[in-house]
């Protein structure tokens, strides 16, 4: 033991200095997610007797998930929402500006990036109203620009309106972590690539993307557990109109404050970590195939 004691602490030391670490881990991360599973097992109720005492009522709620068709529904417009805003829409744009602005006058890379990154820092609220203000179906900014006044696009598009508002918001995470990466791609590479004649997407197929893709792996786990537990579509829709953007964390919400059933929201829940720690076990298992 003491021969891998390399910073001298002891025992005692080691765990005085983790312990403040592991305190905060229990109770933010751990005591929540065990109180979860176990409301999710019971009737409780946000009024009424089963608000005061809850009986256990096993794996009801969880059966009863996997056979409502609304939680289906939430279950599809999540794996949509997550596809197309996060893995394509914020990936894909993330990069294109951050290998655009390789080259870019830094004058103009750095108004660029503030632009974009003003988009990821400003509260949920103030980007909902403004997106609102943008889609309104009379007076709406993109229905001017269009020429085409009159058209609800939250109503009669609401999951295409919300890739394209989650991508646009989102896309300052991605374009930072893969400038970052693009940083560390040796420039002679780039430069023999260029002086074979290569084109743009065969430079970045066979010369970039072998240097960054644990990178991609990264950011790909993270904005998709991030779009994944995203609330913020709620302020545009509010998972409306019939449900038709209604995903899970939407769902949730609905089924434990409209409905009261907190114990039934518990149990999906519970669901949408487990689908949460799929993916990120199926991560690992890429990140440990590229090692």
């Amino acid at each position: 033991m003491a021969s891998r004691d390399t910073a001298g602490l002891g025992v005692g030391r080691a765990v005085a200095f983790v312990s403040p670490a592991l305190l905060l881990i229990g109770v933010f991360l751990v005591f929540p997610a065990l109180w979860t599973i176990y409301i999710g097992i019971t009737d409780y109720a946000l009024t009424g007797p089963s608000s005061v005492a809850p009986s256990v009522v096993g794996l009801d709620n969880f059966v009863e998930a996997l056979d409502d068709a609304l939680f289906t529904n939430a279950l599809w417009l999540t794996v949509v929402f997550v596809l197309g805003s996060a893995v394509i829409g914020q990936n894909l744009l993330g990069f294109a500006l951050a290998w655009l602005l390789r080259g870019a006058r830094p004058a103009l890379r750095r108004v660029v990036e503030g632009l974009v990154l003003l988009s990821w820092i400003l509260p949920s609220v103030v980007v909902a109203y403004l997106w609102i203000a943008v889609l309104d179906r009379d007076g709406g900014t993109l229905g001017a620009l269009l020429g085409s006044p009159g058209t609800a696009w939250l109503v009669e598009y609401p999951m295409a309106s919300l890739v394209i508002f989650n991508t646009w918001r989102g896309t300052a995470f991605s374009m930072m972590l893969y400038g970052s990466a693009l940083a560390a791609v040796p420039p002679s590479q780039l430069e023999t690539a260029r002086t074979v004649g290569a084109s743009g997407w065969q430079t970045v197929r066979d010369v970039v993307f072998p240097h960054i893709r644990g990178h991609v792996l990264t950011n790909t786990l993270l904005i998709s557990l991030w779009t994944a537990n995203d609330f913020t579509p709620f302020l545009l829709t509010a998972g409306g109109p019939n449900h038709e953007s209604e995903t899970l964390p939407i769902f949730i919400y609905q089924q434990a404050i409209a409905s009261g059933r907190l114990g039934y929201a518990a149990a999906i829940s519970v669901l949408l970590l487990l689908v949460n720690l799929v993916v990120a076990a199926l991560y690992l298992l890429l990140l440990r195939r590229r090692s």
